[in-house]
């Protein structure tokens, strides 16, 4: 099973993500989801296969579910347009899958994070101070616990190095308090509406990550990047959830709980996977696919 580590369109102006590759045309963008991985914001050195194309089916169903503007134009290339079609005849096998045509947006920099339950670098921040990004907590929680109510806990969105968590003020400050207000209603109300769905099908949806851009046709920002996917968001079995303790998990949690039984700084260069963590990693994130939008997976 091959997996594609970067794309590489002919000349196409590119810029690489952690793990997607952004080819502009204008006021529009290609996106093409690679297998890479990353962990603690370094990108490793081994893909995951047919991560790209996984992460980019489960976030067009949410992008579809979710009553929220977006930026997705066309998610088959078939329906790309002709020009755009010709130019990307020869390299079908890169994108299949795993291809977006979406409109060019000011990204709004920062990370709209959503917690339901207290987890991850929430947790060791509460811990430390008795609230995560300011949000003040009750005392006591345990980890992994439900929260009485999801809470918006923005961060940084860094180019190079760790995404730093901040306060909501703060973030107001750096884009403005109309454009936060409504990223931060906005983002609750779909991690809402998408953990209720999740539920039914037997996943926690413990935490996640929204992004969002503004398109110059009004202050309004809109959804982009991708939405609810196993590199985004905490997943976690229903039926096995007890607090107290870490849970299992169909995202990359389990790449990083690997990783940190290593002697590793957690900077570039990242290490090796082994082959059995790459192929469980690959059978979360299918899982994962299979349970929320009730469609079995097809590689491409």
């Amino acid at each position: 099973m091959t997996a594609l580590m970067e794309s590489h369109l002919g000349n196409m102006p590119v810029k690489r993500g952690k793990v997607r590759d952004v080819y502009f045309l204008g006021e529009k963008l290609l996106i093409v989801a690679s297998d890479r991985i990353s962990a603690f914001d370094v990108i490793l050195p081994t893909p995951i296969p047919e991560k790209g194309a996984i992460l980019t089916g489960l976030s067009n169903y949410w992008f579809n579910f979710l009553p929220a503007k977006h930026h997705l134009l066309a998610t088959r290339i078939e329906d790309f347009p002709a020009e755009l079609r010709a130019k990307l005849s020869a390299y079908g096998e890169q994108l299949a899958g795993r291809a977006v045509l979406v409109k060019k947006t000011k990204v709004i920099p920062i990370e709209c994070i959503v917690r339901g339950y207290i987890t991850g670098g929430g947790w060791k921040e509460y811990q430390k101070t008795g609230a995560i990004s300011g949000v003040v907590l009750l005392q006591g929680l345990k980890l992994c616990q439900k929260l009485p109510e999801p809470i918006f806990t923005p961060t940084t969105k860094e180019e190079k190095g760790h995404d730093e968590s901040i306060t909501f003020e703060e973030a107001a400050w750096k884009v403005g308090p109309e454009v936060m207000k409504f990223v931060r209603n906005h983002s609750i109300e779909l991690y809402k509406l998408a953990a209720e769905e999740a539920l039914k099908r037997g996943i926690i949806i413990a935490d996640t990550k929204f992004e969002w851009g503004l398109t110059g046709e009004g202050w309004e920002p809109i959804l982009i990047d991708e939405v609810l996917t196993p590199d985004s968001s905490r997943f976690w079995p229903a039926d096995q959830y007890e607090p107290g303790r870490e849970q299992a998990s169909f995202d990359k949690q389990y790449v990083r709980n690997y990783l940190e039984t290593l002697e590793w700084n957690k900077q570039a260069p990242g290490p090796e996977l082994p082959e059995e963590v790459v192929v469980n990693t690959r059978g979360k994130y299918v899982e994962a696919y299979e349970k929320l939008t009730e469609n079995k997976f097809e590689a491409v």
